[in-house]
C-alpha cells in the first residue's frame, strides 16, 4: 500500500553504516495513518477465525493490542527473556552477532487456538519464527502473521511461509 510509505521515515546509517532504518513511529504518531493501518489489518483478519493476537515486544504490542481490541479477542504478549512474571516457555533465536530469547506464559493459549502473530517489520524472520515456535509449544497454532513492513530480500516472509504461515504486510522495501 503506497500510503504507508508516505508515513514511514527512513534513517540512513542507523543503527550502523549501510543500513536504511524504516522508522514506523511516525505512523503511530499520526491520527490519520495509525487508525487507517489498524482498520486495514482488522478488515483483513475479521473473518479468518483468529482466536487471539500475539504481539512481539515492543512495537507488536502497539499494533497487536489495537487489532485484538477491534476483533474482540484476547491479546498475548511475547517478550524478551526474563520480562514475564509467571512460568514461561522460552525460545532462543539467532541474531547477527549471538543469540537472544523470547518467552510466552505457559498458560497464555488454550490447546488448538489459532493465533495471529503481529510485529512492525519482518526482516530475517528470526524473531517471528521464534514466536511461532513459542506459540506451538504453548499449544496454539499459527496460520497468519502480519507486519507493517516486509524486507523481502532478507527472507523472513519465506521462512514463515515454509512453516505454513500466511504473511500479510502493508508495504515492502527493497534493500537493507
Amino acid at each position: 500500500m503506497s500510503w504507508v510509505k508516505d508515513y514511514v521515515r527512513t534513517i540512513p546509517d542507523y543503527p550502523k553504516a549501510g543500513i536504511l532504518f524504516r522508522d514506523v513511529t511516525t505512523i503511530f504518531e499520526s491520527d490519520v495513518a495509525y487508525p487507517k493501518m489498524i482498520n486495514e489489518f482488522v478488515d483483513y483478519y475479521k473473518d479468518k477465525g483468529i482466536d487471539k493476537v500475539a504481539g512481539i515486544e515492543a512495537r507488536g504490542f502497539i499494533l497487536g493490542g489495537a487489532i485484538a481490541h477491534m476483533l474482540g479477542i484476547g491479546f498475548i504478549t511475547i517478550r524478551k527473556a526474563g520480562k514475564l512474571p509467571h512460568l514461561t516457555h522460552k525460545e532462543d533465536y539467532e541474531l547477527e552477532y549471538g543469540t537472544d530469547a523470547l518467552e510466552i506464559h505457559i498458560d497464555a493459549i488454550e490447546e488448538g487456538e489459532n493465533i495471529l502473530i503481529v510485529d512492525d517489520l519482518i526482516a530475517t524472520g528470526g524473531t517471528a519464527v521464534a514466536a511461532l515456535k513459542l506459540i506451538n509449544k504453548a499449544g496454539g497454532k499459527v496460520s497468519e502473521a502480519c507486519f507493517i513492513i516486509d524486507l523481502p530480500e532478507l527472507g523472513g516472509t519465506d521462512k514463515l511461509k515454509s512453516k505454513n504461515c500466511n504473511v500479510y504486510t502493508l508495504a515492502e522495501y527493497e534493500g537493507l
